[in-house]
């Protein structure tokens, strides 16, 4: 009987890394994101998952994937699947760009750093925001994979120049200008939560703080989180992280109009992305801009609520831009099959921020490596299960809507 059981059983080892141990608990981006809720406290938790007002649009982003069917066909040969593809000219592992994301360190000390090293490895670019916690140059200390620059337009034009220039000596290839946020949207979950950014401590801080010991430790031994691209600049100087905040809130500015993409273009030499296109319209615009790709983005549904769903805009724009602007789909990626889906659709990448987000706030670097590997070894596995061997050469035809 003994000998039955030794035959049939076999005892995993136990994983004393307790990063590597709640990996182990996760097969796909929404376990990661179980993970994360367990271990953030509340506040943390929601401003990662958190969207505008009732989140229609973060839902919608999501579930607009599952609409489009695939068109699978078989005995076409997919022993040497090829997920590799260009942007802007670069190569790409297979078709996805890191996200900018303000306040990263919040869900992991190592924050931006880690993500940044995290893309590195796998062959893709990943995109520091404005906001980040990290600074340009602290990012380009441990990454020399591509690095692009999220910038917002802002008022004071001065500090804008001086973050190109610095984004620019530090061989950032490209900017990303976020056009969406004429004003901040209501983000309601923040509000109930009493969450700022930076935090401001209180009670019940203190309170979810013991009941996420994980989070808390890991918080309390780092370094002070604060906007680390504004501060680092002439403007932020030694500016109270509190003052500082006041002062980025005081930047947004509901006069931006399609005269500022033209100050960049002037004040940049690189190509340029614009982040937060949701119409055909504005599409059309953006090409005739002479911008070099739009990312096709309602902010994770964080600005607006009830707009569109990003993956319905791709195919329409597709046809509207052809080939005179690349395009990014960035809204609702969770698989591999949701980024061959966009491909499929038109889309040259897909972008993503809150699942790896997730995936700092469950196991930080390891976490994001994990994700990737995830998300590329889906892309793989999809395209021999829908008979095709190249990702170039996905079109419209692999796809029911």
């Amino acid at each position: 009987m003994l000998r039955n059981l030794r035959a049939a059983m076999r005892f995993r080892r136990f994983e004393w890394n307790p990063e590597l141990r709640r990996l182990s608990h996760a097969a796909c981006a929404e376990d990661l994101r179980d993970i994360a809720k367990k271990r953030l406290p509340q506040g943390v938790f929601d401003y990662i998952d958190g969207a505008a007002e009732d989140e229609v649009s973060l839902t919608r982003n999501q579930a607009a994937f599952e609409q489009f069917k695939f068109r699978p066909r078989v005995l076409r040969d997919v022993s040497h699947v090829k997920t590799q593809t260009t942007l802007l000219g670069q190569p790409l592992a297979f078709p996805l760009v890191l996200a900018p994301t303000g306040f990263t360190r919040i869900a992991h000390s190592q924050g931006e750093l880690a993500a940044a090293r995290a893309a590195e490895k796998a062959g893709l670019p990943y995109t520091l925001s404005t906001l980040g916690t990290r600074s340009i140059e602290e990012v380009a200390a441990v990454s020399q994979g591509r690095k692009w620059f999220q910038v917002y337009v802002w008022r004071d034009r001065g500090l804008v120049k001086e973050m190109l220039e610095r984004a620019a000596g530090h061989q950032y290839e490209a900017i990303m200008i976020t056009l969406d946020t004429p004003v901040l949207g209501r983000r309601e979950r923040d509000i109930r939560n009493g969450f700022t950014l930076p935090p401001q401590l209180g009670l019940d801080t203190l309170l979810s703080g013991l009941t996420h010991p994980g989070w808390t430790w890991d918080f309390l031994r780092a370094e002070p989180i604060h906007f680390a691209n504004v501060g680092g600049s002439s403007e932020g100087g030694d500016k109270d992280p509190v003052v500082l905040a006041d002062y980025i809130n005081s930047q947004f500015d509901p006069a931006l109009s399609w005269r500022d993409v033209e100050w960049f273009q002037k004040h940049w030499k690189g190509p340029i992305i614009l982040k937060g296109i949701q119409s055909v319209e504005d599409a059309r615009l953006a090409a005739q801009s002479g911008v070099e790709a739009i990312a096709l983005s309602n902010h994770g549904g964080r600005q607006l609520d009830q707009g569109p769903a990003i993956v319905d805009l791709v195919s329409p724009v597709a046809d509207a831009v052809g080939d005179d602007v690349e395009i990014i789909c960035d809204g609702g990626v969770r698989r591999g099959s949701d980024i061959l889906k966009a491909v499929a659709l038109g889309a040259r990448a897909c972008m993503m921020g809150r699942p790896y987000l997730y995936a700092l706030g469950a196991g930080g670097q390891r976490g994001v490596e994990f994700l990737l590997e995830h998300l590329h070894d889906g892309v793989k596995q999809t395209m021999a299960l829908v008979g095709a061997d190249n990702i170039l050469e996905l079109d419209e035809d692999l796809v029911d809507s």
